[in-house]
């Protein structure tokens, strides 16, 4: 199984995802390692990604995924997955690819964000990655309000896992 962690930056992916990862004991990775150089210095830039600069890496990633469910690897993807439209291109399986959407107040984010140093994504985003979000429907969705290991737990409760 791979459970893709979805959510604008700063609402947890990576720290949730290591978290579940650990206490499953599956493999975790994280999609900000398959973007170019080039992307990541426009994002610590402050400069929204634009579609074109997108698509390499969704490709990437999909590749990543297929080659996952090959080998029947279970893994916790921490990734954006901001449109629908990227989702529909990374979930290849939906019996074998969960989406959790992990959804916080704007307010609490930007505070997450403010708080955060050594990592690229700056706070000045936050506004373009909340106009691009499209809530997901018919998947499941967390409050990141709550501690993590609630949360964790929680989406072990909700897959049954």
């Amino acid at each position: 199984m791979i459970i893709i962690l979805m959510g604008v930056s700063g609402s947890g992916k990576t720290t949730i995802g290591k978290l579940l990862a650990e206490s499953l004991e599956w493999e975790f990775s994280d999609a900000d390692a398959f973007h170019s150089p080039e992307n990541v210095e426009k994002m610590r830039r402050g400069i929204p990604l634009s579609e074109a600069d997108r698509m390499p890496w969704l490709q990437d990633l999909q590749t990543a995924i297929k080659h996952w469910l090959q080998e029947n690897k279970n893994v916790v993807l921490a990734c954006s997955a901001l449109k629908d439209s990227y989702r529909q291109f990374l979930v290849l399986d939906s019996e074998r690819i969960k989406l959790v959407y992990l959804k916080g107040s704007y307010e609490l984010i930007q505070m997450r964000l403010q708080e955060r140093s050594n990592h690229y994504m700056s706070e000045k985003l936050l506004n373009s990655q909340f106009y691009t979000l499209e809530e997901p429907f018919n998947t499941i969705s967390m409050d990141i309000a709550q501690p993590p290991q609630v949360i964790v737990q929680n989406i072990r409760t909700a897959l049954e896992i």
